[in-house]
């Protein structure tokens, strides 16, 4: 993981959030690997119901709690859990939306992809960004592990998400958004 101001650096938050629609019809949601709450603080303040932000790193657990006793936000539920080998812990077709960031290099993506769809609501919409398939780029996973846009769509459709689009996020990532 870069450095907090390296990596708020790389991104607008607000404005991909918005491409990749999150919209204040959106409800809940949830954010997998949430770690500094680049994207879950900006996403609470756009959204109408809740954000459950999922890191397995006590220590950013509890930077988010912190954050969102700053920026007074109360819906944000910050949680403490090893989700890729326990799942969300989320009921069945419970949010809106799914955040799927920098993550899909991990063991068995196909299992991620499966949690998200299954607290999915139905015509809900899941965000998928990543590293660019590119050595030169300053972090980012190994090349042997770090998926191209091909991979983490034919994961998804695997899954049954249907593709709706693909974004440049110049300079280092790409996106995807997938629909329930």
């Amino acid at each position: 993981m870069p450095k907090e101001k390296e990596w708020t650096d790389f991104f607008d938050p607000t404005q991909i959030l918005h491409l990749l629609g999150l919209n204040s019809s959106v409800v809940d949601a949830a954010d997998f690997g949430c770690g500094y709450g680049t994207f879950t603080m900006p996403a609470a303040k756009i959204i109408r119901g809740k954000i459950y932000a999922f890191d397995i790193e006590p220590a950013l657990i509890k930077e988010i709690e912190q954050k969102t006793k700053e920026l007074n936000l109360n819906n944000v539920e910050a949680i403490l859990r090893d989700f890729v080998a326990e799942g969300s812990g989320l009921k069945d077709l419970s949010v809106d939306h799914v955040m799927l960031f920098n993550i899909l290099h991990a063991e068995k993506p196909e299992n991620l992809l499966k949690e998200a769809y299954r607290i999915l609501r139905v015509g809900g919409r899941l965000g998928i960004i990543h590293w660019n398939y590119d050595a030169t780029t300053p972090r980012g996973p190994p090349m042997a592990i770090r998926p191209k846009p091909e991979q983490c769509r034919k994961w998804a459709e695997s899954v049954d998400f249907s593709f709706e689009k693909q974004l440049d996020l110049k300079p280092y990532h790409y996106a995807l958004v997938m629909r329930k």
